[in-house]
């Protein structure tokens, strides 16, 4: 049975992301592997030092791993740590980017690996959109191809900041049966082992399926 997956609608690692403590929990209390891969051009190192003050802040640790590039995510040590990893977070930056690494990887292969195993996996932001299948194209709100860790199923991160026009295009462009997850800042749509959806966080999770509005609590992905 795959492990909790978490899709974070950006401004990760801050007050009222109450659910990183809960996975964190119910994960076993592991140790949170950050990949900074999205922000590689974007001062990784600062976005895994905020993941670690922040998961110290409830007794949890968090690590970086600088998978930054295509050559890193080829090497076998460092898909070793993901492959071993129970809680595997994927930091916000560049969607395009961070597919562009990750695709048909061996860093890919072995987070599939995990999550497929149990292990919790959260990505927010530019996380959040690559780890789905299709990919919101962040730079006018079409699709394209995603890693489809879940699919069929794409994300809007940032929601409530986007405009009125972006979000008419891309719900107007969705393909067919595709539901749209448009997640709010600091909120998390959480698909539980069971296959089920929640919403956690501080925002709203709003669900676009077929031009329609529908509740999250019947997403069946």
């Amino acid at each position: 049975m795959s492990g909790p997956l978490l899709l974070v609608g950006g401004a990760e690692w801050q007050e009222g992301c109450t659910f990183d403590a809960e996975a964190f929990e119910a994960a076993g209390k592991p140790e949170v592997l950050v990949l900074p891969t999205a922000a590689a051009y974007e001062h990784p190192g600062r976005a895994v030092a905020t993941a670690e003050a922040w998961f110290a802040g409830f007794g949890a640790k968090a690590v970086g791993l600088d998978v930054l590039k295509r050559p890193d995510a080829e090497r076998e040590d460092l898909a070793a740590r993901v492959a071993a990893a129970r809680f595997v977070y994927l930091a916000g930056g560049s969607p395009l980017h961070l597919r562009s690494v990750l695709k048909d990887s061996a860093v890919w292969r072995a987070l599939v690996t995990a999550w497929e195993s149990g292990a919790t996996v959260a990505g927010s932001s530019a996380g959040a959109m690559a780890l789905t299948d299709p990919m919101v194209d962040p730079r006018g709100g079409a699709f394209t191809l995603g890693l489809g860790l879940i699919a069929p199923l794409a994300v809007v991160p940032h929601y409530s900041g986007w405009s009125e026009e972006k979000t008419r295009r891309t719900i107007e462009l969705a393909p067919p049966h595709v539901p749209i997850l448009a997640v709010d800042e600091r909120t998390a749509a959480i698909r539980d082992p069971d296959g089920t959806w929640r919403a956690a966080g501080v925002g709203r999770v709003h669900v676009f399926l077929d031009g329609a509005e529908t509740p999250l609590s019947e997403v069946r992905t």
